[in-house]
């Protein structure tokens, strides 16, 4: 074991290794609780007509299996200490845009999951991926980051009742002095402490605080006895194997932009934290990343587990820095986080007291987290601030991940083209113009 994983060669041993893989864990625990509710629509009181719900439990399930298997096949094929689950953002996309914005059945939208995965190992098998890469500017690529940081963070709001709707100015600030809302601002106020404090995991730990001061005020119902902790791993029945039922669904034009969404966004949000994760490790070599074909596919293949029992795009997890800060250096750290993974289906009574106050404040500190990426945006530029603008502001706007990504992406050629610099866009960019404005003729 110690051969395989290159104890000696990294410098670490089992002990360092497992409390890497541990502290990753706690650091993204949050995603277990969270997904469940997100992919549920547990912050919509009333959905529009034919739309359901997916089962909370069935998902619950669902988010630790596919983090339990994408990590051990990060950590078994590519070796790397880098820990998968259910991606955030492309679950507030398939949740809000897809099943509650565009009224696709969340059946149809999981196959779209099934097929972006797939593509994505065709793209890594084939060795397309860099040209992909290199096609798309840095500019959009930061951009689309940033516009999904804050859409999550506006899903965070509303749900928490912070930011209500106003048939007069669309938006306006909830009832501040609602217990429920208050609950919300403790949490917020809780988990920005305990990130400024750099507490690993301090998502997961302000989550436990607020459910804890909820219960003791008694907005939350607390769990009874034993049973209300700990109980039986819940059925995948609800969600297993619907992505395949309804593969035939998703080839029209409408499911073809949902699939190239899941396709991009997991795309680059998996190279940036691989590259992140490798270089705060030391494990890159010549500025390059060792096996990242491996690494790709492993994120990929999760993509296609992860839709097949039941949840969203799975993908690798920046919170793995968290680990590899507690020295983790090998796959072993991902096997650890795994299993650990696996430990937690046993603990989805606890859903109960995760309530839409709870989660929120996860939600706002994400948004927060991955809006970062703005301040590498030139914004001097102007046919570069347009684009960028639009594909940022349209997310939160128009609540849709996909708008704003085809806006930003319209705009990009015009205005590159009208400053003379249209030699150097990549052809790959000129075909999603005219995909977008597809998109956008026959959405109307």
């Amino acid at each position: 074991m110690k051969k395989f994983f290159r104890f000696e060669e990294l410098g670490t041993n089992y002990r360092t290794e497992f409390i890497a893989g541990l502290t990753t864990f706690l650091a993204m625990a949050y995603i277990l609780f969270v997904n469940p509710s997100t992919l549920s629509l547990a912050g919509i009181e009333e959905l529009p007509e034919g739309v359901t719900r997916m089962d909370a439990d069935a998902v619950f399930a669902a988010t630790a299996i596919a983090a339990a298997v994408g990590s051990l096949f990060m950590g078994v094929i590519a070796k790397y200490p880098v820990v998968l689950a259910p991606g955030m953002g492309l679950n507030a996309f398939f949740a809000y845009t897809v099943v509650l914005g565009y009224g696709i059945p969340w059946e149809t939208a999981l196959s779209g999951v099934l097929a972006s995965g797939l593509i994505f190992i065709v793209l890594t098998l084939s060795g397309l991926r860099e040209k992909i890469i290199n096609a798309i500017p840095a500019n959009l690529k930061m951009a689309v980051g940033a516009g999904i940081g804050l859409f999550i963070a506006f899903i965070g709001f509303q749900s928490a009742g912070i930011i209500v709707g106003n048939d007069a100015t669309l938006v306006a600030l909830g009832n501040l002095t609602s217990p429920t809302v208050l609950l919300a601002i403790f949490g917020i106020i809780v988990s920005v402490i305990l990130l400024s404090l750099n507490v690993k995991g301090g998502i997961f730990y302000g989550m436990v605080l607020t459910a804890i001061v909820g219960i003791i005020t008694g907005l939350i119902t607390p769990p009874s006895g034993i049973d209300g902790i700990v109980g039986e791993v819940p059925s995948l029945a609800p969600t297993f194997g619907q992505a395949f039922a309804h593969f035939g669904d998703i080839f029209n034009i409408q499911m073809l932009v949902v699939i190239l969404t899941f396709l991009f966004v997991d795309f680059f949000d998996t190279a940036g934290t691989l590259v992140a994760v490798a270089t705060q490790a030391g494990l890159m070599k010549d500025n390059k990343l060792p096996r990242a074909g491996k690494a790709l596919f492993a994120d990929s293949a999760a993509t296609v587990v992860g839709s097949i029992v039941g949840t969203s795009t799975t993908t690798s997890y920046v919170e793995s820095t968290a680990g590899v800060g507690a020295g983790g250096r090998s796959g072993f750290t991902a096997v650890v986080a795994a299993g650990l993974f696996l430990l937690a289906l046993f603990f989805s009574p606890l859903l109960s007291v995760v309530t839409a106050e709870v989660t929120a404040p996860a939600l706002i500190i994400v948004g927060v987290l991955m809006s970062s990426s703005l301040k590498n945006i030139e914004w001097d530029k102007f046919e570069i601030a347009v684009p960028a603008f639009l594909t940022i502001v349209a997310m939160p706007l128009t609540y849709s991940i996909a708008t704003g990504i085809a806006m930003g992406f319209i705009f990009y050629p015009i205005t590159m083209m009208m400053k003379g610099r249209g030699k150097e866009i990549n052809g790959i960019m000129y075909l999603l113009f005219v995909i977008f404005i597809l998109y956008f003729i026959f959405l109307s």
